[in-house]
């Protein structure tokens, strides 16, 4: 259950993390699904880093939609938003993965969707983003997601002044993409194996260091894209009034 402090954290912050989201039995599920998929598509031969899978779900379903569903992400997200409002199915999720040792800090962030956008030139905004912990996240350095909280609330607010369409000016917003606003200092998120993150869309992330040796494993979460219902259809508004699909 989604309480009205959670959500009014998630409202200012543009963040949270709910603890104990998947069960034991749904972690190891999740990472052998994770673990087949990196067999067959596996990184270059002494990788390190960060190296993603993007697995599409199509009619005949998914073993990563199947976990999304049985761990009730989707119930979880909908408490956020409004109550006229719904969360759709996702039909792709992306395999994470940061292989160590990664030294590497992010110097700025980015937003996701924009490059490539959609293939009719919209810009592939959505409403959050989810993702599940397959590994213990609950040091720093350890491949943890970096946010700028409150960036969500500064971004619309650009995009109030630039128009939304903005967003498909990614050469205007660089690096990253993302816009040339005040950023504030970064956070690294942490939790245990089997939590859950949902961020706004909006939300100022990049992907994080892994100091730990080559032998300590793997950081692997499987993030979803959401949409709450009829998002596609409002997204300039959503952008430039970045609370409107969201409960109080």
């Amino acid at each position: 259950m989604i309480t009205s402090d959670v959500r009014a954290a998630f409202r200012r912050d543009g963040f949270v993390v709910v603890p104990s989201v998947l069960t034991g039995d749904q972690i190891a599920a999740g990472r052998a699904v994770v673990a087949r998929m990196l067999d067959e598509q596996p990184p270059a031969e002494a990788h390190i880093g960060p190296y993603f899978l993007w697995p599409r779900f199509g009619s005949a379903g998914h073993p990563l939609l199947d976990l999304y569903r049985q761990a009730g992400v989707g119930t979880l997200a909908a408490q956020f938003l409004r109550r006229d409002l719904a969360i759709q199915d996702p039909d792709f999720a992306q395999v994470a993965a940061t292989i160590p040792p990664w030294p590497r800090r992010p110097g700025g962030p980015h937003v996701d969707g924009l490059t490539p956008g959609e293939p009719d030139g919209r810009p592939g905004t959505f409403s959050m983003l989810a993702g599940v912990w397959l590994t213990d996240q609950s040091q720093y350095d350890r491949g943890n997601l970096w946010v700028w909280p409150g960036t969500h609330l500064r971004f619309g607010r650009y995009l109030a002044e630039h128009g939304a369409d903005a967003l498909t000016r990614v050469e205007d917003m660089g690096p990253g993409p993302y816009p040339r606003i005040e950023l504030g200092e970064p956070t690294q998120v942490v939790g245990t194996a089997g939590s859950a993150l949902f961020a706004h869309y909006l939300l100022a992330h990049n992907i994080g260091n892994h100091d730990g040796r080559a032998d300590d494993g793997r950081r692997e979460t499987i993030y979803y894209r959401l949409y709450a219902s009829g998002h596609r259809e409002r997204w300039r508004q959503a952008v430039t009034d970045p609370l409107m699909e969201f409960r109080a």
